[in-house]
């Protein structure tokens, strides 16, 4: 089954997420930080790059005796939550299990090396299995609904990895923190975002309902849409990008 996704970010008016652009400067952590907490998500996931900047880890050995079959490996079964990272190619070595208390888990393609799983075991950090070469989101939210039971997913960016949760017709809602400030600059990171071969592929959404807006602290709105898809559709996820305040970065 598919948890419920509530992709949570928070943007200037132009739609841009990374707030050291950002003219006025605005204080937006500890407002993210508040939202993500009233979603009382069983999970949050992220993208790798976004991942790296949690990294306290020097790398892993390049290879290791032992031989590891390809099956989901979990240090713990029973957090309150857990943080969620898109790490197909196994490239982030974490120096830590958790992230503000919620144990790490790593979502991989059967790509990775031995050395790289021994590493993360040695670390505590759990890890899933959802794709051969690339991640298979819709295989990914079955295995944490299935595996950790998982029933409320916040995915927080970046926006490479929110794209790829909406062409393939799996965000149930967006709750976006409209901040008073612009970016206004030629290159910064957005809420949704592609690739260059991504840049022609449409989201399967036929509908969005305005459930809630609220005026927060220092002139924030709070915008919560309700999503309608079609059939949700096979994504895989490409590099991403920097993006903007995450509950984690509280937690670091």
């Amino acid at each position: 089954m598919k948890p419920h996704v509530i992709c949570l970010m928070a943007t200037s008016v132009d739609g841009r997420t990374l707030p050291s652009r950002w003219r006025p400067k605005a204080a937006v952590a500890n407002i993210f930080e508040r939202v993500h907490e009233e979603l009382a998500g069983d999970a949050w996931l992220i993208g790798r790059v976004t991942g790296q900047e949690f990294a306290k880890g020097k790398p892993y050995p390049a290879s290791t005796t032992e031989t590891l079959v390809r099956e989901h490996w979990f240090a713990r079964r029973d957090a309150k939550a857990y943080g969620v990272v898109l790490d197909t190619h196994g490239k982030i070595a974490w120096g830590r299990s958790d992230i503000g208390g919620d144990p790490i888990v790593a979502v991989l393609s059967e790509a990775v090396s031995d050395a790289h799983l021994a590493g993360l075991r040695s670390e505590g950090v759990s890890y899933i299995f959802a794709g051969n070469s690339q991640l298979d989101l819709t295989l990914a939210l079955d295995i944490l609904n299935r595996e950790l039971g998982v029933k409320r997913l916040l995915v927080e960016g970046g926006g490479g990895t929110n794209g790829a949760f909406l062409r393939a017709g799996l965000v149930d809602e967006v709750n976006l923190i409209l901040c008073p400030a612009v970016d206004g600059a030629k290159g910064a990171p957005s809420v949704f975002d592609s690739s260059e071969t991504e840049a022609d592929q449409r989201a399967p959404l036929t509908a969005m309902a305005l459930e809630r807006s609220e005026v927060l602290e220092g002139g924030a709105v709070l915008l919560r849409y309700r999503m309608q898809n079609a059939t949700p559709q096979t994504a895989t996820v490409q590099s991403s990008q920097p993006t903007c305040t995450t509950p984690s970065s509280n937690k670091a």
